[in-house]
Formats: C-alpha cells, structure tokens, sequence
C-alpha cells in the first residue's frame, strides 16, 4: 500500500500516528487537497445523487473552502484562545491533518444509491467530525481529547455562522 493510501486508511481509522505523521509532513498539504476535493465529492453525491456536474462541482467547492475556513478557525481558537504550553502550530498543519480528517467523507460516493443517500452523509459527517478531533488533538500537540473536542466545536460555531451568513448573502 503506498504511503497516500496508508494515510487515508489510518487517518480514517483515527490513528494519532498517522495525524503526527502529516502533520510533520510539509508536502503532504497536496495529499491533503486530493482527500478534500475526493471527499467533498463524495459528500455531494450523497447528499445530490445522480445530478448535474455544475450542481456537484458547487457542492464540492462549498465543502472545500468550508474545510480551508473551520481548519483556519481551529488553528485561531486552538492556538490563541486555547493553547497549551506544548501547542505550536501553524495553519498548514491544521489543513495537512484536518485534509485527511475528511478521508470518511469517501463514503459518501455509497449515497448515490438512494435508499442509502441520508444514512450514509449522516454517518460520513459524524465520522469526519470525530476524526477532525483526532486531526486537532495531534496538529495543536495537546494531551486531552476534550479539548481538541472544544476548539473543534468552538470553531464549527463560527464555521456554521459564517456558512449561514455566506448562504444568506447570497439570497438576498
């Protein structure tokens, strides 16, 4: 198995060895936008199914640049509002590890089969979420998980603030 594969497999599986590994990895940020742009794809799909090509391509550019906007989010929260002594990070690190964190948005290229389309986006999400905590813990070099838990939710707030904002923006 190539080193790629191998780091989306174990990022997917929540291996801190792996998140460490990236992390100190400059080159992997290419390896990272590869999972993104894959991942966002696949979620997509789940969430679409079968649809036009400009509507998947809009989905996964909106997920995209959300992943690049909650990554910079974290690094602020988890390095100026949340910080250890052992934190140094920088916001490369966070999109290195963070890219991979959304390695189990791969699934959701299943929810294209219909009956499978919720269930799948749902359970891709949750997975996501639960690696980006893994991503954070090992990118901010903290030593508890609740934490990497608590930058990631602060951050998903101002995400999720900014996201309606942009949507609504864009409405009216």
């Amino acid at each position: 198995m190539t080193t790629f594969f191998r780091r989306i497999v174990g990022a997917a599986k929540l291996d801190g060895s792996i998140y460490e590994e990236i992390e100190a990895d400059w080159p992997a940020l290419v390896q990272a936008v590869i999972v993104v742009f894959f991942s966002s794809l696949g979620i997509a799909i789940g969430l679409e199914g079968p649809a036009p090509a400009i509507t998947l391509a809009s989905a996964a550019a909106a997920a995209f640049g959300g992943w690049a906007l909650w990554a910079f989010i974290v690094w602020l929260v988890g390095t100026r509002l949340f910080p250890t002594p052992e934190t140094r990070a920088d916001w490369g690190e966070l999109l290195r590890t963070t890219g991979f964190a959304t390695a189990p948005g791969l699934i959701g290229y299943l929810g294209a089969a219909e009956e499978l389309a919720g269930f799948i986006v749902v359970v891709a999400s949750l997975w996501m979420l639960a690696a980006f905590a893994v991503a954070v813990e090992h990118a901010l070099d903290y030593r508890s998980m609740p934490r990497a838990v608590a930058v990631c939710s602060v951050g998903w707030i101002f995400y999720a603030v900014a996201l309606y904002a942009l949507v609504w923006a864009h409405r009216y």
